[in-house]
């Protein structure tokens, strides 16, 4: 059955965001939609991976990524099986979509984002595209958190 209040915050994600400026590194979402999505756990995935299929803008994209990052923080699982919904914005410009992306492929560390994050963090050396903060600490991040979890379970990421 589809819940309402589910599917009406997440049909409204995009609205209201603040991009980062001179005096904020960071974005500013509508913390109360935020919230009620998070709080809906596991039921809401469903939603968000649709939602993620068709958004086209990067509010909208920024606000579904934080909703995940927000979730992620709260134990939520089934996020790493959303990849193939993410990965379609692994070649965006966006360095705020960059950062959240780096953030969730940290947190779920699911191995088909690593050679992502390295293109991503080649392409901001190469072209940097950023105004208010460097995407590359995050990235760098990420790809060190993969690094450093593979080296526990001594696992290579990249098969010789």
């Amino acid at each position: 059955m589809i819940n309402p209040v589910i599917q009406q915050n997440i049909s409204q994600l995009g609205q209201g965001i603040s991009f980062p400026n001179q005096n904020r590194n960071y974005c500013l979402y509508n913390d109360q939609r935020t919230n009620m999505i998070v709080n809906a756990k596991e039921e809401a995935l469903p939603y968000i991976d649709t939602f993620l299929k068709s958004a086209n803008t990067e509010e909208q994209v920024l606000d579904a990524l934080q909703v995940l990052d927000k979730m992620l923080d709260k134990g939520v699982k089934g996020i790493d099986k959303m990849y193939p919904a993410l990965s379609r914005f692994n070649d965006s410009a966006s360095p705020n979509i960059q950062v959240m992306l780096s953030g969730i492929y940290r947190k779920t560390l699911v191995p088909d984002a690593f050679g992502p994050l390295l293109k991503m963090i080649i392409r901001q050396s190469v072209n940097p595209n950023y105004q208010y903060f460097d995407p590359t600490e995050e990235i760098g991040g990420a790809i060190l958190e993969y690094l450093r979890n593979q080296a526990v379970i001594n696992k290579p990421l990249i098969n010789q």
